[in-house]
């Protein structure tokens, strides 16, 4: 049986910390699906259709990964797509605690859906989205903390 794992996030925008989960989570599953998340209460800086479309570049040329929207229940998602696994990077203690009430939260929805963490490497440790988007809006220099491929 194939093992799926499902990294659903907003990515508004993504960042080389969520490049670097994904790769490792390839190294762990047989498909990691990239779940674009359509909060309608949620300001974001990009449609999700360019996200979509960034991601989609960034990673065109790894057939393992699927890049897909959803707005749904997580968990319900994972259904969807035959997922087992949500994959989730961790980048402080925070993120744990925080990610942790998610994952048990998940847990009681459906018992078989695995949260899976991963760390993020220390150098990758202080990016977040939030900041890149300030970075992007105040017209500074981005780069250095998204993907090669990125483009806006």
């Amino acid at each position: 049986m194939e093992k799926i794992a499902l990294f659903p996030g907003s990515f508004d925008p993504i960042t080389k910390g969520h490049e670097e989960i994904i790769k490792k989570g390839l190294g762990l599953f047989d498909k990691v699906v990239i779940g674009v998340g359509v909060n309608a209460g949620k300001k974001t800086l990009f449609s999700v259709e360019d996200r979509l479309r960034i991601i989609s570049e960034i990673f065109k040329d790894e057939p393992r990964i699927v890049i897909m929207q959803y707005q749904s229940l997580t968990v319900d998602f994972c259904k969807k797509i035959h997922a087992g696994f949500i994959l989730r990077g961790l980048r402080s203690g925070l993120d744990f605690e925080y990610e942790q009430s998610i994952a048990f939260a998940n847990k009681e929805l459906d018992e078989h859906i695995e949260t899976v963490f991963l760390l993020s490497s220390p150098s990758y440790s202080n990016i977040s989205s939030t900041i890149v988007r300030d970075i992007i809006v105040n017209n500074g220099d981005y780069s250095k903390f998204v993907p090669k491929g990125f483009k806006i």
